[in-house]
């Protein structure tokens, strides 16, 4: 283990995929991040990379329901949903190992549903594996279909949970980046508002107007990014939100100190 800390980074599902447009990868804003995490591991930074779904996973989940657990009358098509949602990830998690591939960064993928259990922070599973030096494959996981010990059955472990954990409980992490697809960083008013600016940092007390899109998005939107990004920051001094299609910015704030986004703050 080199002296540097851990980098955490969640790409959003909005980056990767177009999002209205099932199962549709965006691999230039893939390898644009890719080209990046080869500069940081160059730079000696041991990496954890977390994904979210994206059109591979939210349009289908929300079709039947998934997010809500177990319903009787349509649980055969659940049964089969469920079986395809987590083929889909896996498919999505292996462009974006063949994309860092092409850069000669080495991926290991750990799909939570093989591994996790439960939904929200308090999920269960071995965390361990994660702890990865810098000689080793770069660790990665994705908001998944998991099993639950309940009446529910299944449900959604997203990439937000995912990140928390992993930002608090692995040793070592001195940063813990959100990547958005769509935005510089968190803004004082919707996106599509001519009007809305975006805010240097952002904390618990901060007040914005962001607007959920849940026609698509299954797993709580930015409210739930912003939730989990502010828990990290009480452990974290570098928690960011950071414009995904420019991954040059990850470079500046890690090698420079500062960029353009939003720090979280506790």
């Amino acid at each position: 283990m080199g002296s540097k800390g851990r980098v955490v980074i969640k790409l959003g599902g909005g980056l990767i995929t177009d999002k209205s447009k099932s199962k549709t990868l965006d691999k230039d804003a893939i390898e644009g991040v890719c080209i990046v995490l080869k500069k940081l591991q160059e730079d000696g930074y041991p990496l954890i990379i977390v994904h979210g779904a994206g059109s591979f996973g939210h349009i289908l989940s929300k079709e039947m329901k998934i997010a809500d657990g177990i319903d009787k009358e349509i649980l055969n098509e659940q049964k089969v949903a469920v079986k395809q949602i987590r083929e889909d990830m896996q498919e999505l998690n292996r462009e974006i190992i063949n994309s860092m591939n092409k850069f000669d960064l080495n991926g290991i993928s750990f799909p939570p549903s093989k591994w996790a259990n439960g939904v929200g922070i308090n999920f269960k599973g071995d965390l361990a594996k994660f702890e990865r030096n810098m000689d080793e494959e770069i660790p990665i996981c994705y908001g998944d279909v998991v099993d639950r010990n309940d009446e529910y059955i299944f449900g959604i472990l997203s990439g937000d949970d995912l990140m928390y954990r992993l930002s608090l409980e692995v040793p070592n992490v001195e940063y813990s980046i959100f990547l958005l697809g769509d935005v510089s960083g968190v803004l004082d008013k919707p996106p599509n508002d001519p009007d809305s600016k975006l805010l240097e940092t952002w904390s618990e007390k901060s007040i914005i107007g962001t607007i959920h899109d849940s026609e698509v998005d299954v797993t709580g939107g930015i409210n739930l990014k912003l939730n989990r990004a502010s828990g990290i920051s009480k452990k974290i001094d570098e928690v960011w939100f950071i414009d995904g299609r420019r991954p040059e910015r990850i470079l500046e704030l890690i090698r420079e100190g500062r960029t353009l986004g939003t720090k979280i703050i506790p």
